[in-house]
Protein backbone atom coordinates (compact mmCIF):
# COMPACT_ATOMS: atom_id res chain seq x y z
CA UNK A 1 0.00 0.00 0.00
CA UNK A 2 1.49 3.73 -0.46
CA UNK A 3 1.03 6.64 1.14
CA UNK A 4 -1.14 9.42 0.44
CA UNK A 5 0.90 12.04 2.46
CA UNK A 6 4.19 11.40 1.25
CA UNK A 7 7.12 13.16 2.99
CA UNK A 8 9.59 14.43 0.56
CA UNK A 9 13.48 15.17 1.39
CA UNK A 10 14.15 18.97 -0.57
CA UNK A 11 17.74 19.34 -1.10
CA UNK A 12 17.10 22.86 -2.61
CA UNK A 13 13.97 24.81 -0.68
CA UNK A 14 11.62 27.12 -2.71
CA UNK A 15 12.29 30.76 -2.61
CA UNK A 16 10.02 32.42 0.08
CA UNK A 17 8.91 34.49 -2.51
CA UNK A 18 7.36 31.24 -4.44
CA UNK A 19 5.39 30.10 -1.22
CA UNK A 20 4.41 33.58 -0.72
CA UNK A 21 2.98 33.95 -4.03
CA UNK A 22 0.62 31.04 -4.01
CA UNK A 23 -3.09 31.37 -4.23
CA UNK A 24 -5.03 29.98 -1.82
CA UNK A 25 -8.12 28.41 -2.02
CA UNK A 26 -10.31 27.80 1.46
CA UNK A 27 -13.31 25.14 0.86
CA UNK A 28 -14.80 25.47 4.43
CA UNK A 29 -13.70 29.07 5.10
CA UNK A 30 -16.38 29.76 7.93
CA UNK A 31 -15.68 26.96 10.24
CA UNK A 32 -12.74 26.51 12.78
CA UNK A 33 -10.30 25.41 10.78
CA UNK A 34 -11.22 27.88 7.63
CA UNK A 35 -11.46 30.73 10.41
CA UNK A 36 -7.76 30.01 11.57
CA UNK A 37 -6.01 29.60 8.32
CA UNK A 38 -7.55 32.75 7.12
CA UNK A 39 -6.02 34.63 10.54
CA UNK A 40 -2.11 32.76 9.66
CA UNK A 41 -2.91 34.72 6.19
CA UNK A 42 -3.60 38.06 7.72
CA UNK A 43 -0.51 37.88 9.86
CA UNK A 44 1.76 36.94 7.10
CA UNK A 45 0.36 39.78 5.12
CA UNK A 46 1.06 42.12 8.29
CA UNK A 47 4.92 41.30 7.60
CA UNK A 48 5.35 40.53 4.20
CA UNK A 49 2.54 42.74 2.19
CA UNK A 50 -0.97 42.72 1.50
CA UNK A 51 -0.33 40.93 -1.58
CA UNK A 52 0.80 37.78 0.14
CA UNK A 53 -0.78 34.64 -0.58
CA UNK A 54 -3.78 36.01 -2.80
CA UNK A 55 -7.08 34.22 -2.33
CA UNK A 56 -8.41 32.23 -5.41
CA UNK A 57 -11.66 31.39 -3.49
CA UNK A 58 -13.15 30.76 -0.33
CA UNK A 59 -15.91 28.40 0.14
CA UNK A 60 -19.02 28.06 3.14
CA UNK A 61 -21.97 26.15 3.90
CA UNK A 62 -24.61 28.57 5.18
CA UNK A 63 -22.86 31.18 7.51
CA UNK A 64 -23.36 34.02 4.65
CA UNK A 65 -22.88 36.85 7.00
CA UNK A 66 -18.76 35.16 8.14
CA UNK A 67 -18.68 34.66 4.43
CA UNK A 68 -19.55 38.01 3.95
CA UNK A 69 -17.52 39.67 6.31
CA UNK A 70 -14.02 37.00 5.01
CA UNK A 71 -14.55 38.04 1.67
CA UNK A 72 -14.69 41.91 2.26
CA UNK A 73 -11.26 41.62 4.34
CA UNK A 74 -9.51 38.96 2.77
CA UNK A 75 -10.41 39.85 -1.14
CA UNK A 76 -10.44 36.63 -2.96
CA UNK A 77 -11.78 36.23 -6.68
CA UNK A 78 -14.73 33.78 -6.13
CA UNK A 79 -16.97 33.82 -2.64
CA UNK A 80 -19.33 30.95 -2.81
CA UNK A 81 -22.22 29.65 -0.27
CA UNK A 82 -23.27 26.20 -0.64
CA UNK A 83 -26.72 26.93 0.39
CA UNK A 84 -28.48 28.35 -3.09
CA UNK A 85 -30.88 29.81 -0.88
CA UNK A 86 -28.45 32.35 0.50
CA UNK A 87 -27.02 33.90 -3.03
CA UNK A 88 -29.33 37.01 -3.01
CA UNK A 89 -27.45 37.94 -0.04
CA UNK A 90 -23.99 36.85 -0.78
CA UNK A 91 -23.93 38.94 -3.91
CA UNK A 92 -25.39 42.31 -1.68
CA UNK A 93 -23.10 42.00 0.62
CA UNK A 94 -20.24 41.73 -1.72
CA UNK A 95 -21.75 44.62 -3.66
CA UNK A 96 -18.87 46.85 -5.04
CA UNK A 97 -15.86 44.36 -4.18
CA UNK A 98 -15.42 42.68 -7.78
CA UNK A 99 -15.76 39.71 -5.76
CA UNK A 100 -17.63 37.08 -8.11
CA UNK A 101 -20.49 35.16 -5.90
CA UNK A 102 -22.39 31.83 -6.88
CA UNK A 103 -23.73 29.37 -4.57
CA UNK A 104 -24.97 25.68 -4.70
CA UNK A 105 -23.04 22.08 -3.64
CA UNK A 106 -21.50 21.94 -7.29
CA UNK A 107 -20.13 25.47 -7.37
CA UNK A 108 -18.50 24.34 -4.31
CA UNK A 109 -16.46 21.19 -6.49
CA UNK A 110 -16.17 23.77 -9.35
CA UNK A 111 -14.86 26.01 -6.67
CA UNK A 112 -12.04 23.52 -6.01
CA UNK A 113 -11.06 23.00 -9.32
CA UNK A 114 -10.22 26.58 -9.98
CA UNK A 115 -6.34 27.45 -10.42
CA UNK A 116 -4.94 27.67 -7.28
CA UNK A 117 -1.68 26.65 -6.11
CA UNK A 118 -2.70 25.27 -2.32
CA UNK A 119 -6.40 24.29 -1.35
CA UNK A 120 -7.29 24.21 2.59
CA UNK A 121 -9.78 21.46 2.95
CA UNK A 122 -11.78 22.57 5.68
CA UNK A 123 -15.29 21.14 4.75
CA UNK A 124 -16.82 19.15 7.57
CA UNK A 125 -17.40 15.47 7.06
CA UNK A 126 -17.54 12.97 4.26
CA UNK A 127 -19.28 16.25 1.99
CA UNK A 128 -15.94 16.97 1.65
CA UNK A 129 -15.21 13.81 -0.22
CA UNK A 130 -15.59 15.77 -4.10
CA UNK A 131 -14.41 19.11 -3.50
CA UNK A 132 -11.10 17.51 -2.29
CA UNK A 133 -11.05 15.43 -5.31
CA UNK A 134 -11.27 17.86 -7.62
CA UNK A 135 -8.33 19.64 -5.76
CA UNK A 136 -5.91 16.50 -6.04
CA UNK A 137 -6.76 15.98 -9.66
CA UNK A 138 -5.48 19.44 -10.52
CA UNK A 139 -1.90 17.87 -9.24
CA UNK A 140 -1.49 21.10 -6.71
CA UNK A 141 -0.41 20.78 -2.53
CA UNK A 142 -4.21 20.01 -1.03
CA UNK A 143 -3.83 20.77 2.64
CA UNK A 144 -6.17 18.25 4.84
CA UNK A 145 -8.18 19.39 7.78
CA UNK A 146 -10.79 16.71 7.54
CA UNK A 147 -10.28 13.18 8.64
CA UNK A 148 -13.53 12.16 7.32
CA UNK A 149 -13.02 11.91 3.84
CA UNK A 150 -9.54 9.63 3.77
CA UNK A 151 -11.33 7.21 6.00
CA UNK A 152 -14.29 7.07 3.61
CA UNK A 153 -12.30 7.17 0.77
CA UNK A 154 -8.73 6.61 1.16
CA UNK A 155 -8.24 4.19 -1.84
CA UNK A 156 -9.81 6.63 -3.94
CA UNK A 157 -7.53 9.58 -2.56
CA UNK A 158 -4.38 7.60 -3.34
CA UNK A 159 -5.17 6.77 -7.27
CA UNK A 160 -5.99 10.51 -7.47
CA UNK A 161 -2.83 11.30 -5.55
CA UNK A 162 -0.92 9.27 -8.05
CA UNK A 163 -2.18 10.00 -11.10
CA UNK A 164 -2.28 13.49 -10.71
CA UNK A 165 1.17 14.23 -8.65
CA UNK A 166 -0.63 16.07 -5.97
CA UNK A 167 1.24 16.88 -2.64
CA UNK A 168 -1.41 16.08 0.50
CA UNK A 169 -0.39 17.79 3.36
CA UNK A 170 -2.10 16.69 6.90
CA UNK A 171 -3.34 19.55 8.90
CA UNK A 172 -4.61 17.63 11.96
CA UNK A 173 -2.44 18.11 14.87
CA UNK A 174 -1.53 14.54 15.24
CA UNK A 175 -1.28 13.76 11.24
CA UNK A 176 0.67 16.72 10.90
CA UNK A 177 3.27 16.15 14.12
CA UNK A 178 3.80 12.32 12.29
CA UNK A 179 4.32 14.02 8.98
CA UNK A 180 7.09 16.26 10.61
CA UNK A 181 8.55 13.32 12.40
CA UNK A 182 8.80 10.70 9.62
CA UNK A 183 10.11 13.64 7.58
CA UNK A 184 13.16 13.48 9.67
CA UNK A 185 14.24 9.94 8.07
CA UNK A 186 13.22 6.60 6.70
CA UNK A 187 9.54 5.98 7.42
CA UNK A 188 9.94 2.73 7.05
CA UNK A 189 12.04 2.72 10.06
CA UNK A 190 9.30 3.48 12.15
CA UNK A 191 8.72 0.25 14.24
CA UNK A 192 5.67 2.31 16.29
CA UNK A 193 3.60 5.44 15.26
CA UNK A 194 1.53 6.59 18.78
CA UNK A 195 -0.96 9.26 18.42
CA UNK A 196 -2.30 10.62 21.13
CA UNK A 197 -5.54 11.69 22.89
CA UNK A 198 -6.54 14.65 25.22
CA UNK A 199 -9.39 12.28 26.63
CA UNK A 200 -11.80 14.52 25.68
CA UNK A 201 -14.20 16.12 28.60
CA UNK A 202 -15.42 12.53 29.93
CA UNK A 203 -11.71 10.89 30.27
CA UNK A 204 -12.77 10.48 34.19
CA UNK A 205 -16.47 9.82 33.86
CA UNK A 206 -18.26 6.69 34.67
CA UNK A 207 -20.41 4.90 32.11
CA UNK A 208 -23.57 5.64 34.33
CA UNK A 209 -22.73 9.61 34.11
CA UNK A 210 -21.54 9.45 30.62
CA UNK A 211 -25.03 7.80 29.85
CA UNK A 212 -26.86 10.99 31.65
CA UNK A 213 -24.20 13.29 29.56
CA UNK A 214 -25.37 16.64 28.09
CA UNK A 215 -24.81 17.86 24.17
CA UNK A 216 -23.61 20.99 26.40
CA UNK A 217 -21.45 18.71 28.00
CA UNK A 218 -20.08 16.47 25.06
CA UNK A 219 -18.74 19.44 23.23
CA UNK A 220 -16.65 20.97 26.22
CA UNK A 221 -13.52 20.29 24.64
CA UNK A 222 -11.26 20.82 27.71
CA UNK A 223 -8.06 21.55 25.24
CA UNK A 224 -9.03 22.55 21.78
CA UNK A 225 -11.35 25.04 20.18
CA UNK A 226 -13.33 23.30 17.69
CA UNK A 227 -16.80 22.52 16.36
CA UNK A 228 -19.14 20.91 17.72
CA UNK A 229 -19.12 17.70 15.32
CA UNK A 230 -15.48 17.42 16.30
CA UNK A 231 -15.46 18.22 19.71
CA UNK A 232 -18.22 15.58 20.25
CA UNK A 233 -16.01 12.74 18.40
CA UNK A 234 -13.18 13.64 21.02
CA UNK A 235 -15.39 13.02 23.88
CA UNK A 236 -16.26 9.60 22.48
CA UNK A 237 -12.87 8.88 21.26
CA UNK A 238 -14.20 7.93 17.72
CA UNK A 239 -11.94 11.35 16.69
CA UNK A 240 -8.65 9.16 17.78
CA UNK A 241 -10.28 6.00 16.00
CA UNK A 242 -10.93 8.10 12.52
CA UNK A 243 -7.00 9.34 13.24
CA UNK A 244 -5.41 5.91 13.18
CA UNK A 245 -7.05 5.15 9.86
CA UNK A 246 -6.48 7.98 8.45
CA UNK A 247 -2.77 7.55 9.59
CA UNK A 248 -2.86 4.23 8.17
CA UNK A 249 -4.11 6.12 4.61
CA UNK A 250 -1.96 8.68 4.70
CA UNK A 251 1.23 7.23 5.78
CA UNK A 252 0.88 3.69 4.61
CA UNK A 253 1.37 2.38 7.80
CA UNK A 254 0.13 -0.87 8.98
CA UNK A 255 -2.62 -1.33 11.86
CA UNK A 256 0.00 -3.16 14.54
CA UNK A 257 2.32 -0.35 13.98
CA UNK A 258 -0.23 2.58 15.19
CA UNK A 259 -1.17 3.39 18.47
CA UNK A 260 -3.47 5.90 21.04
CA UNK A 261 -2.19 6.97 24.19
CA UNK A 262 -4.07 9.55 26.38
CA UNK A 263 -2.38 12.55 27.14
CA UNK A 264 -4.83 15.04 29.27
CA UNK A 265 -2.27 18.57 28.10
CA UNK A 266 -2.23 18.09 24.17
CA UNK A 267 1.53 19.07 24.05
CA UNK A 268 2.49 15.72 22.40
CA UNK A 269 0.48 15.30 19.76
CA UNK A 270 2.58 11.94 17.94
CA UNK A 271 5.37 9.74 19.36
CA UNK A 272 7.43 7.67 16.42
CA UNK A 273 9.44 5.24 17.74
CA UNK A 274 12.33 3.53 15.42
CA UNK A 275 13.93 -0.02 15.29
CA UNK A 276 17.17 0.99 17.45
CA UNK A 277 14.83 2.14 20.22
CA UNK A 278 14.91 5.87 19.47
CA UNK A 279 11.62 7.51 20.10
CA UNK A 280 10.83 11.13 18.48
CA UNK A 281 8.05 13.31 20.11
CA UNK A 282 6.39 16.44 18.38
CA UNK A 283 5.87 19.03 20.64
CA UNK A 284 3.73 22.06 20.31
CA UNK A 285 0.63 24.24 22.25
CA UNK A 286 -3.20 22.97 21.53
CA UNK A 287 -3.41 26.00 18.72
CA UNK A 288 -4.46 24.49 15.42
CA UNK A 289 -2.83 27.69 13.34
CA UNK A 290 0.80 25.75 14.30
CA UNK A 291 -0.23 23.12 11.63
CA UNK A 292 -2.15 24.90 9.65
CA UNK A 293 0.90 27.36 9.32
CA UNK A 294 3.11 24.32 8.48
CA UNK A 295 0.62 23.17 5.52
CA UNK A 296 0.67 26.61 3.89
CA UNK A 297 4.46 27.40 4.22
CA UNK A 298 5.28 24.25 3.37
CA UNK A 299 7.86 23.30 2.74
CA UNK A 300 9.33 26.53 4.28
CA UNK A 301 8.44 27.60 7.34
CA UNK A 302 6.21 30.75 8.11
CA UNK A 303 5.16 32.74 10.81
CA UNK A 304 2.30 32.55 12.73
CA UNK A 305 0.67 33.93 15.45
CA UNK A 306 -0.08 30.85 17.42
CA UNK A 307 1.03 30.20 20.53
CA UNK A 308 4.39 29.49 22.28
CA UNK A 309 5.31 26.18 24.04
CA UNK A 310 6.34 27.03 28.16
CA UNK A 311 7.46 23.55 29.21
CA UNK A 312 8.61 25.19 32.10
CA UNK A 313 5.43 26.85 33.35
CA UNK A 314 3.66 24.08 32.44
CA UNK A 315 5.29 21.43 34.73
CA UNK A 316 4.68 17.57 33.27
CA UNK A 317 3.19 15.86 31.37
CA UNK A 318 1.02 13.27 31.93
CA UNK A 319 0.10 9.85 30.00
CA UNK A 320 -1.99 6.67 30.07
CA UNK A 321 -3.62 4.02 28.43
CA UNK A 322 -7.30 4.63 27.09
CA UNK A 323 -10.09 2.99 28.41
CA UNK A 324 -11.44 0.92 25.81
CA UNK A 325 -14.44 -0.50 28.17
CA UNK A 326 -15.75 3.29 28.62
CA UNK A 327 -14.51 4.66 24.99
CA UNK A 328 -15.68 1.67 22.62
CA UNK A 329 -15.35 3.48 19.78
CA UNK A 330 -11.47 2.84 19.52
CA UNK A 331 -12.24 -0.69 18.96
CA UNK A 332 -14.95 -0.37 16.42
CA UNK A 333 -12.49 1.61 14.62
CA UNK A 334 -9.66 -0.08 14.60
CA UNK A 335 -11.86 -3.38 13.54
CA UNK A 336 -13.04 -2.04 10.47
CA UNK A 337 -9.35 -0.62 10.07
CA UNK A 338 -8.47 -4.40 9.66
CA UNK A 339 -11.77 -5.48 8.07
CA UNK A 340 -10.25 -3.32 5.06
CA UNK A 341 -12.34 -2.81 1.97
CA UNK A 342 -15.96 -0.37 2.49
CA UNK A 343 -15.29 -1.08 6.62
CA UNK A 344 -14.14 2.36 7.48
CA UNK A 345 -16.80 4.01 4.98
CA UNK A 346 -19.52 2.21 6.77
CA UNK A 347 -18.01 3.22 10.10
CA UNK A 348 -17.71 7.13 9.21
CA UNK A 349 -21.06 7.35 7.98
CA UNK A 350 -22.85 5.65 10.45
CA UNK A 351 -20.93 7.92 13.37
CA UNK A 352 -21.52 11.22 11.21
CA UNK A 353 -25.36 10.39 11.57
CA UNK A 354 -25.14 8.98 15.13
CA UNK A 355 -23.35 12.23 16.07
CA UNK A 356 -26.08 14.59 14.53
CA UNK A 357 -28.75 12.95 16.03
CA UNK A 358 -27.11 13.05 19.18
CA UNK A 359 -26.51 16.87 18.96
CA UNK A 360 -30.57 16.94 17.88
CA UNK A 361 -31.20 15.17 21.40
CA UNK A 362 -32.82 11.94 19.42
CA UNK A 363 -30.39 9.63 21.40
CA UNK A 364 -28.34 9.84 24.07
CA UNK A 365 -24.52 9.86 24.45
CA UNK A 366 -24.07 5.88 24.68
CA UNK A 367 -26.05 5.53 22.00
CA UNK A 368 -23.62 6.67 19.00
CA UNK A 369 -21.23 4.22 19.45
CA UNK A 370 -24.54 1.41 20.13
CA UNK A 371 -25.22 2.80 16.62
CA UNK A 372 -22.61 2.54 14.89
CA UNK A 373 -21.70 -0.87 15.47
CA UNK A 374 -25.24 -2.07 14.76
CA UNK A 375 -24.52 -0.49 11.37
CA UNK A 376 -21.65 -2.32 10.97
CA UNK A 377 -22.73 -5.68 11.73
CA UNK A 378 -25.13 -5.41 9.06
CA UNK A 379 -22.58 -6.21 6.40
CA UNK A 380 -22.47 -3.33 3.96
CA UNK A 381 -19.14 -2.98 3.29
CA UNK A 382 -18.98 -6.22 1.23
CA UNK A 383 -21.21 -4.34 -1.40
CA UNK A 384 -18.69 -2.21 -3.23
CA UNK A 385 -14.92 -1.54 -4.23
CA UNK A 386 -13.35 0.48 -1.99
CA UNK A 387 -10.92 1.77 -5.19
CA UNK A 388 -14.19 3.70 -7.01
CA UNK A 389 -15.79 6.62 -5.92
CA UNK A 390 -19.09 5.47 -6.88
CA UNK A 391 -19.27 2.16 -4.35
CA UNK A 392 -17.69 4.56 -2.06
CA UNK A 393 -20.64 6.98 -2.56
CA UNK A 394 -23.23 4.60 -2.39
CA UNK A 395 -22.21 2.70 0.31
CA UNK A 396 -21.49 6.08 2.64
CA UNK A 397 -25.55 6.66 1.35
CA UNK A 398 -26.84 2.91 2.35
CA UNK A 399 -24.82 3.58 5.34
CA UNK A 400 -26.44 6.78 6.49
CA UNK A 401 -30.02 5.23 5.71
CA UNK A 402 -29.02 2.30 8.01
CA UNK A 403 -27.69 4.40 10.82
CA UNK A 404 -31.01 6.75 10.75
CA UNK A 405 -33.08 3.81 11.19
CA UNK A 406 -31.33 2.71 14.25
CA UNK A 407 -31.42 6.41 15.96
CA UNK A 408 -35.10 6.06 15.52
CA UNK A 409 -35.06 2.88 17.25
CA UNK A 410 -33.24 3.89 19.77
CA UNK A 411 -34.37 7.40 20.69
CA UNK A 412 -38.14 5.83 20.36
CA UNK A 413 -39.57 9.75 19.56
CA UNK A 414 -38.17 10.90 23.21
CA UNK A 415 -36.12 13.61 23.52
CA UNK A 416 -33.02 12.79 25.52
CA UNK A 417 -30.23 14.98 27.44
CA UNK A 418 -32.56 18.15 27.74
Amino acid sequence: MKAIAATRIFDELPPMDEVLGRRVTVLGSTGSIGVNTLDVIAHVRKLHGPDAMPIAALTAGGNVNLLIEQARAMKPALAVIGEEALLDELKAGLAGTGVEAVAGRQAVIEAAARPSEFVMVAIMGAAAIEPALAAIRRGVIVALANKECVVAAGAVFREAMEKSGAQVLPVDSEHNAIFQVLGSGDAGEADLVTITASGGPFREWTLERMGAATVEEAVAHPNWAMGRKISLDSATLMNKGLELIEAHFLFALPPEKLGVVVHPQSIVHCLVGYEDGTTIAHLSAPDMRTPIAHALGWPRRIPSPSRRLDLARLGSLQFQAPAHDRFPALGLATNAMRAGGLACTVLNAANEVAVQAFLDRRIGFLDICRVVESTLATGLESNGVAGELDSVLGTDARARAVAQEQCRGVGAFKKVGT
